[in-house]
């Protein structure tokens, strides 16, 4: 009887690798992916299974750094249920090719902050749902001028620091975002502490000048909040936070962005994605309402009115999010600038990842990465199937 090797051969498909997609096999051993030279030459084995995959694309899985929640779910609302609400919406999302994502708290009472905080742990993607990366909290060290949906009276200064954060959020444990607007007193000392520790920052919900959010990134901030929604638009004579796309920082500055043909129109899209190419996150800032047909819904303390797929603050035509999944995104990205599919895809794989800091094991299909990927059908985009460490977690019925 023959050893078994632990290998797991994905033969007939196609790869993206390295910003190309290429016919070529794939292997995994142990979740991760595994060199064909070092096993077929070196080690001398053969695979356990072959698996034909019929000419289908393989991409990295999709990573959604910012999503409120989906499938009548609102991780800023529901404390008492939020654990079970977070696995609901990370099982869903396998069915959407995102293998990893970050849930979004918006501007809340303290009290909510000390409940939900410590129930939303950082956890392995398996078959039960995608990986959850760690928090992100947009808000409420925002600018109110710039408050977009979230609640007025809630929004605070961060005066005293790192201590006026720690005072508000009680625990970061499980936090890998802060969005911050970077002219709100003690703001620099915030982002300067915060980055130390480890928590990315994004600049956003902010009327920041572009001298003061560069200030903000040599501070340590990395990223910027659905770009062109809740800033200063562009003026030519001081171009804002929307500036920083062409500013000389010395470090790449990424920036998240909406594509879901309603928050940011198709031009936009496309100077951001020229000017900028490198720094483009795929985003869906996704609410409760996604997958389900229109209603009434919450992002955290405010009420949310869905028509037509278009989100907005109850009673107002104020837009509070979108209702369309990271995989849709893509698709409208790609019509609407006509990019590569390779950068397509990237933009919601390899750019988070960078962003995050997680590109040496995430965002990729090199030897040695996570097998995190997602089956497509090359000409729709259609996701067929979704692999989390090696592990086949949804299939297309």
């Amino acid at each position: 009887m023959k050893a078994k090797t632990g290998l797991t051969r994905f033969h007939n498909c196609y790869i993206l690798r390295e910003s190309q997609i290429i016919k070529e096999d794939l292997l995994i051993r142990e979740g991760k992916i595994v060199s064909p030279e070092e096993v077929f030459y070196v080690e001398q084995v053969e695979p356990d299974e072959t698996i034909d995959c019929d000419n289908l694309l393989i991409a990295p899985g999709f990573i959604d750094i910012q999503i409120n929640g989906g499938w009548g779910v609102d991780f800023s609302y529901d404390s008492e249920s939020v654990k079970e609400g977070v696995n609901k919406v990370a099982k869903e999302l396998l069915s959407h090719g995102v293998t990893s994502f970050c849930p979004t708290m918006v501007t809340s009472e303290k009290e909510k902050y000390s409940k939900i905080l410590p129930k939303i742990q950082k956890t392995q993607g398996s078959k039960d749902g995608a990986t959850v990366l760690g928090v992100h909290l947009e808000g409420p060290f925002i600018s109110l001028a710039k408050k977009g949906a979230h609640s007025p009276e809630l929004i605070k200064n961060p005066e005293k620091g790192i201590d006026s954060i720690l005072e508000v959020y009680g625990t970061l444990d499980n936090v890998v975002i802060v969005t911050i607007a970077p002219e709100l007193p003690g703001a620099l000392k915030a982002i300067k502490s915060l980055t130390e520790m480890g928590i990315k920052v994004a600049l956003g919900h902010t009327e920041a000048s572009l001298a003061q959010s560069e200030e903000g990134v040599k501070h340590g901030a990395n990223l910027i909040t659905h770009l062109f929604n809740a800033m200063l638009p562009f003026h030519h004579r001081d171009p804002g936070l929307v500036g920083l796309l062409a500013s000389s920082t010395e470090k790449q500055v990424y920036y998240g962005i909406i594509s879901d043909g309603i928050h940011t129109h198709p031009a936009a899209l496309r100077i951001a994605c020229r000017t900028n190419p490198e720094g483009l996150v795929l985003v869906s800032d996704a609410v409760a309402a996604q997958g389900l047909p229109n209603g009434t819904f919450r992002i955290g303390p405010q009420t949310v009115s869905v028509e037509n797929g278009w989100a907005y603050v109850a009673g107002t035509k104020t837009l509070c999010g979108s209702t369309m999944a990271l995989d849709q995104c893509i698709k409208t990205f790609k019509k609407a600038t006509d990019c590569s599919l390779e950068y397509s895809l990237e933009a919601a794989s390899l750019h988070p990842a960078k962003a995050l800091g997680i590109d040496d094991s995430k965002g990729k299909l090199n030897f040695g990465y996570d097998a995190d990927f997602v089956f497509l059908h090359s000409k729709t985009l259609k996701v067929m199937s979704t692999w989390i460490a090696g592990e086949c977690v949804y299939k297309a019925p």
